[in-house]
């Protein structure tokens, strides 16, 4: 059913975390930072069957070499895991100081066996309550077929831009509506909210050429 959904652009924004809907990581599970020798499996996480995650991995290469090797180690300091019991990475998220000026969400992702079990919402909790309020908001861009990811970031304060134009990329929120709302629960669907985005975003996004989030 999911690849059926078209492949659009989706930007979000989050100006003040909502504490009610972080949670605590099951005991099980515990989070730290990706390790230098983890690249290639944090690239492959992304990927639900290895043949995509080899097709993808020059993609994941170059967007590794331009937008996080420039920094040197900071990828390494910022990029979070969850592993298990047995320190096995099984999902990540992180904060990305992107332009240098903006605050944005990077690679949200739990590999699918470990999904229902509350972990994406605790490591999406922990990652977005080790910024200062004082330092939002926080952005992101998402794809239509990651309704479920778009209701939890809903969830914590994020709202849908409408602002036609982010940066060098066209925001589809025009049609990715009528694609959630046939995806998404209707209840789910009726509290996504939507807003313009700060001036300060727009003006940062679009004085680079490069797709930084």
């Amino acid at each position: 059913m999911e690849e059926q959904i078209p492949d659009k652009n989706l930007f979000m924004m989050c100006r003040k975390l909502d504490n009610d809907a972080t949670r605590e990581l099951p005991n099980s599970f515990h989070v730290r930072y990706c390790r230098k020798n983890e690249l290639d499996l944090w690239k492959a996480m992304h990927f639900d069957t290895p043949e995509l995650a080899t097709k993808y991995y020059d993609f994941m290469t170059a967007y590794f070499n331009d937008v996080y090797l420039p920094k040197g180690d900071l990828f390494f300091q910022r990029c979070m895991v969850v592993c298990d019991q047995a320190d096995k990475p099984i999902g990540t998220c992180f904060l990305w100081k992107s332009y240098n000026s903006i605050w944005t969400l990077h690679w949200f992702k739990v590999l699918k066996d470990c999904e229902g079990e509350g972990i994406g919402r605790a490591l999406l909790s922990i990652v977005m309550k080790s910024l200062p309020e004082d330092e939002y908001p926080v952005f992101l861009h998402t794809q239509p077929e990651s309704y479920r990811a778009i209701k939890l970031y809903s969830d914590f304060g994020f709202c849908l831009l409408s602002d036609p134009l982010i940066g060098n990329r066209q925001n589809d929120l025009d049609e990715c509506l009528p694609v959630l709302q046939r995806y998404m629960p209707r209840s789910d669907f009726e509290k996504l909210k939507i807003s313009r985005a700060p001036q300060f975003f727009l003006d940062a996004v679009c004085s680079s050429n490069m797709n930084e989030f």
